[in-house]
């Protein structure tokens, strides 16, 4: 009984929660914020490569569409926490620090990047093959035909592929809490586990919910608002 109340004893009054939680709340967007730039920037181009280095694109070269392969097959098969591990040494010639934000980053990207990329690659093969095709026989630049024809016309599943990798991001900066991060994390490793400190770990657990869940939702109805326009084109 005594352990009991000591334990609770440590639980963070409720009216104290949000003082914590939304400081944590803003380095985690932050933290996503940054690495979503450069997961949609370098993936999405990755992934563009991907395809139009493929049979069905507009310059194939097989052995390199391999490698690349191989590279991105790599990057996806190792879980985050093991990916954050090994590229520690890595991670601090980069940034100089292994705990933080800047330490966080580099992982979330390396993870993010053949993820978001593999996605891009899906997202243009399913495509009709005559849309590359109708490009080529208008005359069209290869830059052209990738931004007007091939990006355009998987907006919808380029936008799905974007809320995925976006929730996984943040799945991720979750679990860079446990290499001091920032964020809800953070909190949730500092105070929540090794604190005990239920309060701050059920507001986490709310709090990382209802955010996937307006994502999700967000990106669903953004979905459903371009398939008509695809369809009318």
């Amino acid at each position: 009984m005594t352990h009991s109340v000591d334990v609770m004893s440590r639980d963070t009054p409720w009216n104290q929660i949000a003082q914590l939680m939304l400081p944590a709340y803003g380095e985690t967007w932050l933290m996503v914020g940054i690495v979503m730039l450069l997961v949609v920037t370098l993936g999405g181009a990755l992934g563009v490569v991907l395809f139009n280095t493929s049979s069905r694109g507009l310059f194939p070269q097989p052995a390199l569409n391999r490698s690349l392969g191989w590279l991105v097959n790599i990057g996806r098969s190792l879980p985050f926490l093991v990916l954050m591990a090994a590229i520690i040494p890595f991670t601090f010639w980069l940034t100089g620090t292994t705990i933080g934000i800047p330490a966080a980053i580099v992982p979330m990207v390396a993870a993010g990047v053949p993820f978001f990329a593999r996605l891009v690659e899906n997202a243009l093969r399913e495509l009709p093959p005559e849309v590359t095709a109708v490009g080529l026989v208008s005359g069209g630049s290869p830059w052209q035909i990738i931004t007007r024809a091939q990006l355009s016309e998987a907006l919808p599943a380029l936008v799905a592929a974007v809320t995925l990798n976006l929730i996984a991001m943040i799945e991720y900066s979750a679990i860079a809490g446990t290499i001091g991060a920032g964020g809800i994390g953070y909190l949730a490793v500092v105070y929540g586990y090794q604190r005990f400190d239920q309060h701050i770990m059920i507001a986490t657990i709310v709090v990382l919910i209802a955010t996937i869940q307006i994502i999700q939702f967000i990106g669903d109805r953004l979905v459903a608002a371009l398939q008509p326009h695809q369809e009318r084109n």
